[in-house]
């Protein structure tokens, strides 16, 4: 995991707080994966199409990054690794957990993210291009 932020209760997302952590990615990438800058800063980014995410300022932020962004299909969590492969590991643990506030919530998803190794997340990683592949040929359709 190389960067994640959590919001605050009622806070949303817009394209200006998307574009402040996009840049938020950038920085942790250079700080955290040095060989990222000897790959020619080689990242494929894939998200998908909400109003934030396909902002004006997002997409000229974008392309002074040079990030490739994958095409995407009407919204599908078949394709987004946070929801296909993170999230769904989290759901077993959140079962019988009950909050008292955001700092426990936030506590928790620290430690759960923490208690992943690399492998976890490689193979998260390593099974979107069949997962995007199926999505693009079923036309965008949910899928188990």
């Amino acid at each position: 995991m190389v960067y994640y932020e959590l919001l605050q209760p009622n806070e949303t997302i817009t394209g200006d707080r998307y574009r402040l952590q996009l840049m938020r990615l950038s920085r942790a990438l250079r700080e955290k994966r040095p060989q990222y800058a000897e790959r020619h800063d080689k990242v494929i980014l894939q998200h998908d199409n909400a109003r934030p995410h396909v902002a004006k300022q997002v997409k000229t932020y974008l392309e002074t990054l040079k990030w490739d962004v994958l095409p995407h299909p009407p919204y599908s969590p078949d394709i987004a690794p946070s929801d296909y492969h993170l999230f769904r590991s989290m759901t077993h643990g959140l079962a019988e957990e009950h909050f008292t506030s955001c700092e426990e919530a936030k506590n928790w998803v620290d430690s759960s993210i923490a208690s992943k190794d690399e492998e976890f997340f490689r193979r998260g990683i390593r099974m979107l291009p069949e997962r995007w592949a199926k999505v693009v040929a079923n036309d965008g359709q949910y899928f188990d």
